[in-house]
């Protein structure tokens, strides 16, 4: 798949939810015909209520609030936080609630993953920020390390359709069929140039776009010349991705990856490890995040290919759950991506030296090479084994 640009877009960055928070919020102040919302984990925190309470204003003011939250991530959501949304004529809907032990098969496990806002059909916000306190961060410095975008521009058009056609299929899942046949309201869509980038936005699906992410990745990737910079908060791509960052690597390009330094979910944490080996070998850099919890999901290629969205470079975003990036081609906006992340490997990061990780503690070295086993047999279990 070769990713299709749409040129006049306008695509701000956002850093974490210091700068997202407040945008967000005001585009739907904003708001006069629709705001469409859908996020992984809608919290009921300080951030939760307040994004809660703008939503219910603009529905008070008669602007059509849809909202669309997972069934596992948003499960503390419902029943507190919906229940009063819902009541304040804001239209909640759950994707796959369905959460049960004896569910959790191939299928049970597919979650939507994606953060994305609409307001109007003209503004859209799109990243790895869940609605969530990410000034909450006990034992680390806040806030968490992410990043969203706030696009406009002629990229809408795509990104109206695919948000209309989640809200759709999710509210037929949830035998609202009322809900699937309305018809959103906004003025009349023109997305006329807002700007001067290119820009695309991809999906994950289990349907027409069950790899478009990946592939716009490996595409940008096998076409470096320079450097490649990818910062993921869980780090566990497959051999195809591997391959393509150690390729990339042997032909002289500086590959560097950001991960996550603090232990969030202990298999992953460790199982990931198994691979620091090979890519140091092959000359790739790895640079861990302790400063704070790290949840960026972002990538910059020869400072003008660059991507922030939700999805990891891991099993769970690339072969299982609903995602969704910007992909800019604008060397203004990779570049400034590009400082960002040298900020933070400058400020809160240290390298993995090749040497010292060689000579790691035999305990340590039997933890990683369990968990990267217990990894591959569940997702072997799963039926994609054959894809690490």
């Amino acid at each position: 798949m070769s990713v299709v640009f749409r040129e006049g877009n306008r695509v701000t960055l956002l850093r974490s939810g210091v700068e997202y928070f407040p945008a967000l919020e005001a585009a739907i102040e904003q708001a006069q015909y629709s705001i469409h919302l859908e996020t992984y984990i809608f919290a009921d925190d300080a951030a939760g209520r307040r994004i809660a309470g703008a939503l219910l204003a603009a529905a008070a003011r008669g602007v059509r609030t849809d909202v669309i939250v997972d069934g596992f991530g948003s499960k503390r959501f419902l029943g507190t936080l919906s229940d009063v949304l819902a009541a304040g004529e804001v239209r909640v809907l759950v994707f796959r609630s369905d959460i049960y032990p004896w569910n959790f098969g191939r299928h049970g496990l597919r979650r939507m993953h994606r953060k994305l806002a609409v307001i109007d059909g003209t503004v859209a916000f799109v990243g790895g920020i869940n609605i969530i306190d990410d000034m909450h961060t006990p034992g680390h410095t806040p806030p968490r390390f992410d990043y969203a975008v706030r696009v406009e521009g002629p990229v809408l058009e795509n990104v109206c359709e695919q948000a209309e056609q989640l809200w759709t299929l999710t509210a037929w899942a949830n035998l609202r069929q009322e809900w699937a046949l309305e018809q959103i309201p906004r003025p009349v869509p023109s997305w006329a140039p807002q700007g001067f980038q290119r820009a695309a936005f991809l999906v994950r699906d289990n349907f027409r776009h069950r790899s478009d992410i990946e592939d716009a990745y490996l595409e940008a990737i096998e076409a470096a010349e320079q450097e490649i910079l990818i910062a993921s908060a869980y780090f566990f791509p497959g051999r195809r991705f591997r391959r393509a960052l150690t390729q990339a690597a042997a032909r002289g390009v500086r590959v560097v990856l950001l991960l996550q330094g603090r232990v969030e979910y202990v298999l992953l944490h460790y199982a990931s490890r198994a691979l620091y080996g090979a890519l140091l070998d092959a000359g790739v850099e790895i640079q861990e995040y302790t400063r704070s919890f790290l949840h960026a999901k972002v990538a910059v290629v020869d400072g003008e290919w660059a991507t922030v969205g939700s999805s990891n470079i891991d099993p769970f975003s690339l072969l299982l759950g609903r995602e969704c990036n910007v992909v800019a081609d604008d060397r203004r906006f990779a570049q400034e991506l590009r400082e960002s992340l040298g900020r933070a490997m400058a400020d809160g990061a240290e390298p993995v030296v090749r040497q010292r990780w060689r000579r790691q503690p035999l305990v340590r070295r039997v933890k990683i090479w369990i968990a990267y086993g217990i990894a591959r047999f569940l997702m072997g279990m799963f039926g994609y084994g054959r894809m690490l």
